[in-house]
């Protein structure tokens, strides 16, 4: 748990350095303090048999994270797929996010979400490859939001 806990810090610490509009999203979504309570309930948001938490590794290090949890009650969520920067472009953001596909199929979603920055394109690229589809939002976001985000859904 406290290397997923570095890893999901990492991914918040590299979402703040991108550019205003995802200091925006960080702020609203994932102010230091909510961020911190959502640090230390990681086990119960994902908690099996709804969810799961995975790593990826390179030479036995951790070099990402990716999670997933309950929607609905036929549909999952992808949250938090991280990659240090020097995993990306390994294969690693590929192979964890079959990973987590594969395991929702597991679980009997037969749907899954997920959202992301409009600027990240190479993680649009392989969602996209992935056979995940762009959508309009699947929950209510805040005001000023919407604008930087893009969504997908994956019928599995």
């Amino acid at each position: 748990l406290p290397t997923v806990q570095a890893l999901c810090w990492d991914y918040r610490n590299h979402l703040l350095a991108v550019d205003s509009s995802m200091r925006v999203i960080v702020e609203t979504f994932y102010p230091e303090a909510g961020y911190q309570a959502l640090m230390t309930a990681l086990p119960e948001k994902h908690a099996r048999p709804d969810g799961i938490i995975m790593l990826a590794e390179a030479d036995g290090a951790p070099v990402g994270c990716g999670m997933l949890q309950r929607f609905d009650e036929t549909s999952g969520e992808v949250k938090r797929v991280y990659l240090r920067p020097s995993a990306r472009g390994t294969g690693a953001g590929k192979a964890l996010s079959e990973a987590l596909i594969d395991q929702a199929r597991r679980d009997g979603y037969e749907k899954l979400y997920l959202d992301t920055s409009k600027s990240f394109t190479s993680a649009r690229r392989l969602y996209e490859k992935l056979a995940f589809v762009e959508r309009g939002p699947y929950a209510d976001l805040p005001e000023g939001t919407l604008e930087h985000l893009c969504f997908y859904e994956l019928k599995l």
